[in-house]
């Protein structure tokens, strides 16, 4: 099952991080899967930050960085995927 925990605003492709804006919580370990036009993926959440500051978890309305094992785009939707 997935739930949608937010969008992508930014993907810094030069280091390969997504920047993404939450509606739900999201914390390190968590599968989420991005899906868009032409993304479709799913991945391990290995680390995020806030501001270059690492962070185990986050909340609805922060928005946060990760590493994106593939290019994403503007606007692209994550889910958590939940078993």
């Amino acid at each position: 099952m997935e739930e949608q925990v937010g969008v992508i605003t930014h993907f810094f492709s030069k280091i390969g991080v997504a920047s993404i804006e939450l509606s739900a919580p999201l914390a390190v370990g968590d599968r989420i899967h991005i899906k868009g036009a032409t993304t479709n993926f799913i991945q391990h959440v290995d680390s995020m930050q806030i501001e270059g500051e690492n962070i185990d978890k986050a909340e609805a309305g922060q928005e946060i960085g990760i590493k994106a094992k593939e290019k994403v785009r503007g606007h692209d939707l994550v889910y958590k995927i939940t078993d």
